[in-house]
């Protein structure tokens, strides 16, 4: 087995020994989904929850059956139409026997909830999208409508069509009418969780949106009801973008960068063009984003001098803030007073604490320097040398960036570390080989499908061919496979 072959057999190893991806977010029975992702009636199409229940094996992915208006179909046109297919008739004479045509001529039309919010409503309560030979009666009570805790089923809403229906109706009910409902945003309760298989204890709960207290007051328990839930929700929708991902919601102006978990809004474009390439911007709705908490806005464009509410002077650098050691050292490297800008407290933590800056700083923003002796090239930044492995990074990463020769000896004052990597967010694959894989947290994940890789927003043309060399400086993080994990256009 040559080299090559025997690099490229222990990178496919390392592929298929990656663990299936897990929520990434921790549990606040306080918030289980947003409001926008619940009343998301047009998440999905009816081929996509089609899509979705055969990539379960589902029994409901050839399922049909009577829907609320006693007409056959199948379980993803049931779905469906529950979300974006129902008719208010109120003080409409309707016949005895109203067929949808009726309807639809004489009521108006309206919507509901998210397709979404209602399959995993289905494996929460009966395990219906993960089941390939389901009980009867799990169809017949599929979303547990009309079965309270302590008492049977009530027969008027026996049947898969009537259970999806009434439920749809009903979560859209909770949210246009919150008044009318036990639980509600803002108040405390305290829940003994009786049917409990892990938590036995007590949990206090203010639910801080009407879509958790919706839940709430559909299934009065934290566990293992609504923790059930939220762990279905999130193993089946949620993906959160790597760290590094560029979003802005259709139809909006404002760009927001995604790091640990956080929302950071730019200020200004001049702050975004200066560090970000505009086209790798990614297309996504409201709710996606409200997944989000707002974190530190991004106001400065890159390598800004700024002085903080101390009057000290740092120059910023991406995420790191570099302080000079004097007000005798800025002038010394030769910066302009007037380009001096204020920033809060708020502004200066949220950018790393990097090296000082003294007269003896040759590089204070960073540059490429080239061995004359040997041609190497390396990035060089604070008192360190990242060699640059490949002239893929001189074109993609530092790209129209200057490369000056320097001595051996100039290059011997700064440490060697690690190879220079791509960014957080960056798309890369290996050369002629199909798989594409996202940088987050300085790992690789790999994009499972082309599905999911155009339903995040990511676009083919960003997509950078490495090296299996470049490619192997990165470790192997769990993959991003979850189908219909955030809404589609």
């Amino acid at each position: 087995m040559n080299k090559f072959f025997a690099l490229f057999f222990s990178l496919i190893l390392a592929i298929l020994l990656i663990s299936p991806a897990q929520a990434s977010e921790a549990f606040n029975p306080e918030f289980l989904i947003s409001d926008a992702e619940l009343l998301d009636y047009n998440s999905m199409t009816v081929q996509e929850i089609q899509n979705f229940l055969q990539s379960k094996n589902s029994y409901l992915a050839t399922y049909k059956t009577w829907d609320a208006n006693n007409e056959l179909k199948t379980a993803a046109e049931i779905i469906y139409n529950a979300a974006v297919a129902n008719y208010d008739c109120s003080g409409v004479d309707l016949s005895s026997t109203s067929s949808l045509l009726e309807k639809q001529m004489r009521c108006t039309p309206f919507t509901t909830i998210s397709p979404k919010f209602l399959l995993a409503l289905l494996q929460k309560e009966q395990g219906l999208i993960e089941n390939a030979n389901p009980e009867e009666g799990r169809l017949n009570w599929a979303t547990g409508y009309g079965c309270p805790d302590g008492g049977g089923c009530n027969a008027r809403w026996k049947g898969f069509g009537k259970q999806v229906n009434s439920a749809a109706l009903q979560f859209k009910d909770y949210m246009v009418n919150p008044q009318s409902y036990y639980y509600k945003v803002g108040k405390t309760y305290t829940f003994t969780n009786p049917y409990s298989s892990s938590v036995k204890a007590a949990t206090v709960v203010t639910p801080t949106n009407q879509a958790t207290a919706a839940l709430y007051n559909f299934t009065p328990h934290v566990y293992n009801g609504n923790y059930n839930f939220w762990v279905i929700w999130n193993r089946f929708f949620r993906t959160s973008y790597p760290n590094g991902s560029l979003l802005q919601v259709k139809g909006e102006a404002g760009v927001w960068l995604i790091q640990n978990g956080i929302k950071r809004p730019f200020l200004s474009w001049t702050a975004f063009v200066s560090r970000f390439d505009p086209k790798k911007i990614l297309k996504v709705d409201a709710a996606v984003l409200a997944r989000y908490t707002v974190g530190a806005p991004l106001r400065f464009p890159q390598y800004s001098i700024v002085m903080d509410p101390d009057a000290k002077l740092y120059l910023l650098v991406d995420d790191i803030r570099r302080p000079f050691t004097s007000l005798e050292t800025f002038k010394q490297i030769g910066y302009n007073p007037e380009e001096i800008l204020t920033a809060s407290w708020e502004d200066i933590n949220s950018y790393h604490l990097g090296k000082e800056i003294n007269p003896a700083s040759a590089y204070p923003t960073g540059a490429l320097l080239q061995d004359n002796q040997t041609g190497g090239i390396y990035w060089v930044f604070e008192d360190t040398k990242a060699p640059v492995w490949d002239k893929i990074f001189l074109e993609a990463k530092f790209k129209g960036k200057k490369i000056s020769p320097v001595s051996p000896t100039e290059l011997e004052k700064y440490q060697t570390i690690e190879p220079v990597k791509f960014n957080d967010g960056e798309l890369i694959k290996i050369d002629k080989a199909p798989g594409v894989y996202v940088v987050d947290n300085g790992k690789l994940k790999a994009i499972k499908s082309g599905d999911i890789f155009t339903a995040m927003g990511y676009k083919w043309e960003n997509v950078i061919s490495v090296s299996p060399k470049v490619f192997l400086l990165y470790v192997q993080d769990e993959p991003i496979e979850v189908l219909g994990a955030v809404p589609t256009e």
